[in-house]
């Protein structure tokens, strides 16, 4: 991506770890190098964590239940997590990450945004960096990476998303726009399964049918994603690089396809939220005291429930617990649950050194 003006044009990459969890489970188990394999629990309650690419020909992915994961490939091998030692590779990758710009904005574990437009390595072409870093990460790890190279944070995000698994893309400021109005809307990052129902609903399906509705139109359907929507609708995403932010608080929602009515499909449902939530303040060297669990029912009406400790949580177990202990009671509901969400906050930045070394009573 050359400079095209006087003001540099920018260049985000966004890498993102392929089959993270299951690739590094690989990596380290050479028996379950080649196989079908899922990381998550295989109890009735289990859910699917990271699958890897082998257990994805098979309809296999990450947030599905453990019993229909099993269903789909019955010789799928179920591992347990092991958190540790994702964050300890986490961290090699960041130091990757460090020898070449300090503009670096994790989005979880496995992923993060970087600000290459002036980097430490003095190098102009940013799908160039890309691939350097992909080739150290494969060297320092063993580990295969994807990475999209664009001008804003959005289309590189969708870009790493075009040649996985182990390949990269650019998308450059001449077929930004062109690449979004081809796109459908449900494919777009920020545009979750309800809203793209909402888009169908009022008539739009591709990134042409957005760009063709007002601001003033998404505003009112929309509220304050309205200008973001119509930003991206056009290849616009005027988002920094912002590294080592301390967020007010991270959370993740799910609307399920069939309203919920027992604990353990409710509980389940959790499980992806729970990790993708945690994820988050691993990568961002962040922990949380207050944990508040949000349901939503058929009828729209929606509740919400919080607990607050003493210290930062230590460990994602003691956030699985949390949320068990605030669910439980909601059972059994008044009304079908159409909606589970999860947000931490009272977010501090960790110190080295101070984790808790107890599990917390609660």
């Amino acid at each position: 991506m050359n400079e095209m003006s006087a003001t540099p044009i920018r260049k985000i990459v966004h890498i993102d770890m392929d089959a993270f969890y299951a690739s590094v489970e690989q990596r380290d188990n050479g028996d379950l190098r080649g196989k079908p394999i899922a990381v998550g629990g295989s109890a009735a309650r289990g859910v699917v964590a990271a699958a890897s690419y082998e257990a994805r020909v098979y309809g296999v992915h990450s947030a599905m239940p453990s019993v229909t994961a099993k269903r789909k490939c019955p010789d799928l091998i179920f591992v347990p997590p092991r958190f540790d030692v994702y964050k300890a590779v986490s961290q090699q990758i960041r130091e990757i990450f460090a020898e070449y710009t300090p503009l670096i904005e994790p989005l979880s574990l496995d992923e993060a945004y970087l600000d290459v437009t002036a980097n430490l390595k003095g190098m102009e072409i940013a799908t160039e960096i890309a691939a350097e870093i992909r080739a150290k990460i494969k060297q320092v790890t063993g580990l295969n990476a994807s990475a999209g190279i664009s001008y804003n944070k959005f289309l590189a995000k969708m870009a790493s998303d075009l040649n996985k698994p182990n390949g990269q893309a650019v998308i450059t400021p001449k077929k930004g726009p062109a690449f979004v109005e081809a796109l459908p809307v449900k494919k777009f990052h920020g545009v979750g399964p309800a809203t793209a129902e909402k888009m169908h609903r009022l008539g739009i399906d591709t990134g042409a049918d957005l760009k063709g509705k007002t601001l003033e139109f998404l505003v009112e359907h929309f509220g304050k994603s309205g200008p973001y929507f119509y930003g991206i609708a056009r290849g616009i995403d005027e988002r920094q690089v912002k590294p080592d932010r301390v967020r007010k608080s991270v959370g993740a929602e799910d609307t399920f396809s069939q309203d919920l009515h027992a604990y353990e499909p409710a509980r389940e449902g959790l499980q992806p939220l729970i990790e993708k939530v945690w994820g988050h303040c691993e990568a961002n060297g962040i922990g949380a005291k207050t944990v508040t669990l949000k349901i939503k029912y058929a009828d729209f009406n929606q509740i919400t429930r919080s607990k607050t400790v003493p210290g930062l949580l230590p460990a994602i177990s003691d956030l699985e617990e949390i949320i068990s202990l605030l669910l439980a009671p909601i059972f059994p509901p008044p009304k079908g649950i159409r909606l589970l969400g999860i947000t931490l906050s009272s977010l501090e930045r960790r110190t080295p050194g101070t984790e808790p070394q107890l599990r917390l009573a609660f």
